[in-house]
């Protein structure tokens, strides 16, 4: 009976040496555990506001104070706050809603060198996959505001646009903080995205650009003046195809 070896490039130790096969079959029930683990800790958290933004941000910057701020704005105005529970902008919006009302939300995800989780967090939630855990960023957030970031800020932000532009989630408040930071990517989008017609010009209605703290809580609420925070059972079923 001939023996598969070991490859190298898998760390697990329950899946060293098993065929190709039977590692893809049994990893498959590791990710549905950790959607049902994740799904069962955060469904009470609603309503939530996702912050995304640069884990390179140091606590001097202007950009980690507003994050801390608007966070904080949040927590108080009766939100949970989720981030991605690491350094950076992700701390400083821990940190903002730790301070205040409501739950401060971390999702965290396991990096070779990088990330290591922030102290403010009242529910800490772990991830081995990126896909997982960009599905409950969308799946429980009522609204997204996006800090200055790399690509990792970037690949959120395209996919919740993605996201609502395709009818997959529903339409709620994407608001972009730092107008210069931002202004050189919205521009690009409105001369080559629309002029290319590879976008609808009203699908930049799907975005805004807001610096203002107390604006960015006023135009979540606004948002959900007429139709209110709870879904439909319909809505309910869109979130479930995510």
């Amino acid at each position: 009976m001939s023996v598969a070896k070991k490859n190298p490039n898998i760390t697990d130790p329950d899946v060293q040496g098993m065929h190709h096969t039977g590692y893809e079959s049994w990893h498959a029930f590791k990710i549905m555990a950790e959607f049902v683990d994740a799904t069962e800790r955060l469904k009470e958290i609603t309503p939530a506001v996702s912050i995304f933004g640069s884990a390179r941000t140091q606590p001097s910057s202007p950009y980690y104070q507003m994050t801390v701020d608007i966070a904080r704005r949040l927590s108080d105005a009766g939100f949970a706050v989720i981030s991605g529970g690491g350094p950076g902008i992700m701390e400083a919006a821990n940190k903002g809603a730790y301070a205040g009302k409501s739950p401060s939300v971390g999702l965290n995800i396991e990096l070779p060198h990088e990330q290591t989780a922030n102290s403010y967090q009242d529910i800490s939630q772990n991830f081995k996959h990126f896909f997982m855990r960009k599905v409950m960023f969308v799946k429980y957030a009522s609204a997204y505001v996006v800090m200055p970031g790399g690509f990792g800020t970037l690949d959120e932000l395209m996919e919740a646009i993605t996201l609502v532009q395709t009818g997959k989630t529903l339409k709620i408040p994407i608001i972009l903080v730092c107008e210069p930071f931002w202004r050189g990517l919205v521009e690009w989008i409105k001369t080559t995205l629309v002029n290319e017609e590879m976008i609808l010009a009203s699908d930049l209605d799907l975005i805004q650009m807001i610096d203002d703290p107390e604006m960015i809580v006023a135009a979540i609420f606004k948002h959900y003046e007429a139709r209110g925070f709870k879904l439909s059972q319909d809505e309910e079923r869109v979130q479930l195809y995510l």
